[in-house]
């Protein structure tokens, strides 16, 4: 006795589903990894972005970070087989049946960071050390100073929104130009000089006299010049503060993360209806086009075509376009500043756990 051509294919169907289903956890790493990855970067660019316009409003600024992830994933699957095994009877029948389910349980776990976390990660001011080191790995000064510092050895810079809103010091603004200048020369460093016993750790920053061209020794008297730097002096030591103790010291006064915020939504276009109303207030006139170093977040009615981040408050879209590089570099920077404050949960980066 044998089974029917009906009950042989019923068995090789099921046999085959199940063989196709036995492991479904690998076949989901790649999708999973890269939609979680650009699900929460859109939405951490999005939060960000918020914030800035919320501060433009002096509305409360909250982050809430995802602590972790967890998604589970089960596959439950039944087959059934009936059907008389003799041959040549008439009225010989076979049936087969399968049935399954698929079950996607994805649990995320979101922290908001307030008291301590929040004092730590937004009111800190960035260390004049870290900021160096970012130049240091590459990023441009004309970048980062304007974002992070808002003074070196008592020049000011613009502060467009906030108490004490000024324009800024040309002078500032000049040093910043040659200190980019002389950093794309490669004739500028840092290093870190141990302390010994309870001193703490010095940051230096110095010139290479091997590599200073003509017209960047130029440059570099100019700048000791304005920075009131000895200019016999090769190497500045780094200190956080408003005004250099000696000629041989490059005193920075620099920004917490909110205060870099709140310069930022000094940048926000608002629409001119929520200034008569008394919703914002407007910038104050910039010179020189400081402003234009920085980031341009725009606003329109309508939700905007191409974005590189786009976020809706009171009934206005407020973006940044994807075709501005200046911008977007602005505001990648911004993103990276955060890591480096370690905002976020305890562990600082979200945990993401898939199990099948």
């Amino acid at each position: 006795m044998k089974l029917t051509c009906m009950a042989k294919a019923a068995v090789l169907s099921a046999t085959l589903a199940l063989s196709a289903c036995t492991s479904i956890g690998p076949q989901t790493v790649a999708q999973d990894r890269f939609d979680y990855n650009t699900a929460i970067a859109d939405s951490w660019k999005e939060q960000t972005l918020l914030n800035i316009v919320k501060l433009r409003y002096a509305d409360m600024p909250l982050f809430v970070e995802v602590a972790s992830i967890v998604n589970g994933y089960s596959l439950e699957s039944s087959v059934n087989l009936s059907g008389t095994l003799a041959s040549d009877i008439p009225g010989d029948f076979a049936s087969a049946g399968a049935s399954g389910k698929f079950t996607d349980r994805p649990t995320i776990t979101y922290t908001p960071i307030t008291g301590q976390q929040f004092n730590k990660n937004f009111m800190t001011p960035i260390p004049p050390q870290a900021i160096l080191f970012m130049m240091q790995s590459g990023w441009s000064a004309d970048l980062v100073l304007p974002l992070t510092v808002d003074s070196i050895n008592g020049l000011r810079a613009e502060k467009s929104a906030g108490n004490g809103a000024r324009l800024g010091d040309d002078a500032y603004y000049r040093a910043i130009d040659l200190l980019t200048d002389i950093q794309r020369s490669g004739a500028v460093g840092m290093r870190i000089v141990e302390g010994q016993g309870a001193k703490r750790d010095t940051t230096v920053m110095f010139y290479h006299s091997d590599l200073i061209k003509p017209e960047v020794e130029q440059q570099t008297k100019e700048l000791n010049a304005l920075l009131r730097i000895n200019p016999d002096v090769r190497e500045l030591t780094i200190r956080y503060g408003l005004i250099a103790s000696n000629e041989g010291e490059l005193a920075m006064l620099t920004r917490s993360m909110l205060q870099l915020m709140i310069t930022l939504a000094g940048k926000v276009n608002v629409p001119e209806v929520h200034v008569d109303e008394g919703r914002t207030v407007a910038n104050i006139a910039s010179k020189a086009n400081h402003s234009d170093r920085l980031i341009n977040i725009r606003h329109s009615k309508e939700k905007p075509a191409d974005a590189f981040s786009a976020i809706k408050y009171k009934d206005y879209w407020f973006w940044i376009d994807d075709t501005d590089f200046q911008s977007k570099r602005t505001f990648a920077f911004l993103m990276i500043l955060f890591s480096l404050t370690e905002t976020g949960g305890r562990d600082g980066l979200p945990l993401v756990t898939i199990s099948s």
